[in-house]
């Protein structure tokens, strides 16, 4: 009897120095679409800027990157074929190029004969052109990144005015989960409506980075053809 109560009290000790093992509380995540449906109606026009924003941007590098390439040989046959008089060749390579530069240049040997005033004019006016087709849809672009999170903030405030709302018709006290709605809408647009801008604002200043490089191509290459015109004999 002695013996089996000493295994009964080891027993015991052993079990309290060693408690059982508590199973481990689940960890929860927030998932995107889960927090984009908690921001309310507001995110819906947040990804509509989004996704109009990323398509701008796409289309807009692919075209500026085509309109910034160049031939290499382009100026050197129009300069052969000018002081060869061949303006038909020129403006046939002109038309088969198909670039701001070349179109640009078409104008100009189009108008050989008249005042350099006249031609550069022609020329001006064409490059203007080509500078508003590049910068195409570039100011809805500029739009987006500072209307989005401007309409993140406005999700903000109605979420917090919801939250005041419900405490301001609690009657017995404030409860912690009637006020997280509210609080979780406000704070979701926010993020929503900052994430839209940004990207929309980096897409545009890359944009504009890539159109002032053609641009200075163009003003290069129109400087080079008007010079051309000013050679002795010409």
């Amino acid at each position: 009897m002695h013996y089996l109560l000493q295994i009964t009290m080891g027993t015991d000790s052993a079990a309290a120095s060693n408690p059982p093992i508590q199973p481990a509380a689940e960890e929860t995540s927030i998932q995107v679409i889960d927090m984009a449906i908690k921001g309310g109606w507001i995110m819906i026009p947040l990804a509509i800027m989004s996704i109009i924003a990323i398509y701008i941007f796409i289309e807009r590098f692919f075209a500026i990157n085509k309109a910034g390439k160049e031939d290499v040989n382009f100026m050197n046959n129009i300069r052969d074929f000018i002081l060869n008089g061949k303006l038909d060749a020129a403006l046939s390579l002109c038309k088969a190029t198909q670039s701001p530069i070349s179109r640009m240049i078409e104008k100009g040997v189009s108008r050989i004969g008249r005042p350099l005033d006249d031609i550069s004019a022609s020329i001006e006016n064409t490059a203007k052109l080509e500078v508003y087709k590049l910068e195409k849809s570039m100011a809805l672009l500029a739009t987006i990144s500072g209307a989005a999170p401007m309409l993140g903030f406005l999700g903000t405030v109605v979420g917090m005015i919801k939250a005041l709302f419900v405490m301001a018709n609690s009657g017995e006290g404030v409860v912690i989960n009637s006020l997280a709605g509210g609080i979780y809408e406000a704070m979701v647009t926010t993020v929503g409506g900052l994430t839209v801008g940004i990207i929309a604002y980096v897409g545009y200043n890359i944009l504009v980075s890539k159109v002032e490089k053609v641009i200075y191509k163009m003003e290069a290459r129109s400087i080079e053809f008007l010079d051309l015109l000013n050679e002795p004999g010409k």
